[in-house]
């Protein structure tokens, strides 16, 4: 599971998650009494209470846990017709429920079911409310800055690239300077007798500019430069060849290269070298 792909209300999900199991080992009931009498009363914990410990607190556990490995997978897996992540809602609201009917039973609450009660109606109100809230579908993770867009097909350490020279052919090549004892271009006066001229050079005629070809119906235009980009969610990316069949699935806060555009939309390598092409570009962020 990609740990960026995690949004703000798996942040508080996996928060309540770790509160909810702390709490259950602390007193589910409370002493009025004076310290000398409390001190002599056991302290029952909700693991000690099993039908308390596995029916409700674990339960609310295994719900988030369920709730947020749902939301990391590629496809949705599904239990009785039911997706992960509504079984593991329906989890952390049974889970309020039974601390919420154990607090209103209880003579004297302790610790251990008030501060359970609290992290259980945390924990269903961010299961519940995680994919439609907008704040809460923002990535937890911010997204790393991405390094400078190279061109499709260059590796680093290729000529053209910053600090390092260009080669032949390259056309930001600067001329290599002859050193002294090397070979002379004969064009500069070399090997010509002390006070000889060298021969002016022959002027040439204006080259017409040749018409320049343009990009047949389909291709990428010549002036796109590849970009980095990241979705605000989950998107599909399909086969280059036209098929609906998703070939992987680009995940909020990581940074993928845009190598061509296709229209609206966009031709798009993943970080193991896949290519495919990504239709819904709407709200994408370019780095």
């Amino acid at each position: 599971m990609n740990i960026r792909s995690l949004t703000r209300g798996d942040g508080v999900l996996i928060g309540a998650a770790v509160v909810l199991f702390i709490a259950s080992f602390l007193d589910i009931t409370g002493c009025d009494s004076p310290a000398a009498i409390c001190d002599q009363v056991p302290t029952v914990n909700s693991w000690e209470v099993s039908y308390l410990g596995w029916g409700s607190f674990f339960l609310g556990i295994a719900g988030a846990a369920l709730v947020v490995v749902s939301r990391g997978l590629p496809q949705q897996r599904k239990v009785v017709g039911l997706e992960l992540g509504q079984v593991g809602a329906a989890f952390t609201i049974a889970t309020a429920w039974t601390l919420l009917m154990w607090l209103f039973e209880a003579t004297n609450a302790g610790a251990g079911l008030i501060l359970g009660l609290i992290a259980s109606l945390v924990l269903a109100g961010a299961a519940v409310a995680g994919p439609l809230v907008p704040a809460l579908k923002a990535p937890l993770m911010s997204a790393p800055s991405p390094q400078t867009p190279q061109p499709y097909g260059m590796q680093p350490g290729q000529p053209g690239q910053q600090g390092v020279p260009g080669g032949y052919g390259y056309p930001g090549a600067q001329q290599q300077h002859p050193q002294y004892g090397g070979p002379q271009d004969p064009s500069q006066g070399a090997g010509q007798p002390y006070g000889a001229q060298a021969a002016a050079p022959q002027p040439q005629a204006p080259q017409q500019p040749e018409p320049q070809a343009q990009a047949p119906q389909g291709q990428p235009a010549s002036d796109f430069t590849p970009f980095w980009f990241a979705v605000p969610v989950a998107r599909p990316l399909y086969a280059e060849d036209g098929s609906q069949a998703p070939i992987a699935e680009l995940a909020p806060g990581t940074w993928y290269l845009a190598v061509e555009q296709r229209g609206a939309a966009l031709v798009a390598q993943t970080q193991d070298g896949r290519r495919g092409v990504l239709q819904d570009t709407t709200s994408i962020q370019r780095g």
